[in-house]
């Protein structure tokens, strides 16, 4: 007897195409819809799409707003915010990141925060710039060991920074990663103060990094953008453009200072 081994794949592909069927049904009406309709419109047995509609509603794709009558749920809304954010970022920042790079001939990396993470989304860079990239697009690096992660810290409030703590434990990469309550708490207030960030080879042994924050028309942080070089070739004089750049990026976005509004 032939055992099709694809049949759980076609399975879990017909559920994805249903989902889908039901979501492009009910975004096409502004108001709450009856399943009879959604079952209509989406070509679904009533009972198959009821059990659908039921399992979006538990993770809040779909909102059942009285019984047999649904609409989109807010989930769909906060994960749309989150990859708009994100394309928006990139497209405001990509042409002055490259101009900061041609600037410093170093690495300028744009990166947001994931949890208890920062994710690196893009970068400019060189093989001249003398540094291996050790974080590729996509590549993770923990809060409390990079000068981006270190930006996000420094806007929450001192019981989600003692929460992350606890989570994490401050774990350490090498000799120089923050790894104490305490001193991070201090390097937090640093980069109040400032307005800026430094990982003094916290992460990678050789590499240092400065960064600044990008801030949406709301005045949310929404990502850091960084320069990262050898740890004897990191110049100070970075500082001021690597601020600026992150300014007009930031302004693209909407954002206005305080002082400006």
């Amino acid at each position: 007897m032939k055992i099709d081994t694809l049949e759980p794949a076609k399975t879990s592909i017909q559920v994805i195409e249903r989902m889908v069927a039901l979501l492009d049904a009910l975004a096409t009406y502004p108001d709450p819809v009856s399943l009879k309709e959604l079952s209509r419109v989406s070509g679904l047995h009533p009972s198959t799409a009821h059990r659908i509609l039921n399992d979006m509603v538990v993770t809040r794709f779909v909102d059942r707003v009285e019984p047999g009558t649904y609409r989109l749920g807010m989930r769909l809304l906060e994960l749309g915010n989150v990859v708009k954010s994100r394309l928006s970022v990139r497209e405001a920042a990509l042409d002055f990141m490259r101009a900061l790079h041609k600037k410093t001939q170093q690495t300028v990396n744009l990166s947001v925060r994931q949890g208890d993470e920062i994710v690196y989304i893009d970068r400019a860079f060189s093989e001249r710039s003398g540094m291996q990239v050790v974080r590729a697009i996509g590549g993770r690096g923990p809060l409390h060991l990079t000068s981006t992660g270190k930006l996000f810290l420094s806007v929450d409030e001192a019981k989600a920074i003692r929460a992350y703590a606890t989570r994490t434990g401050l774990a350490g990469h090498n000799k120089n990663s923050i790894t104490d309550l305490s001193k991070l708490e201090r390097e937090l207030g640093l980069v109040r103060a400032r307005g800026y960030a430094r990982d003094n080879e916290e992460l990678e042994l050789g590499v240092r990094c400065m960064a600044a924050g990008i801030y949406d028309d709301g005045g949310k942080l929404v990502a850091g953008l960084s320069i990262s070089a050898p740890a004897d070739r990191l110049q100070e004089d970075w500082l001021d453009d690597l601020v600026q750049t992150a300014g007009q990026i930031s302004s693209t976005l909407g954002f206005r200072p305080a002082s400006a509004a």
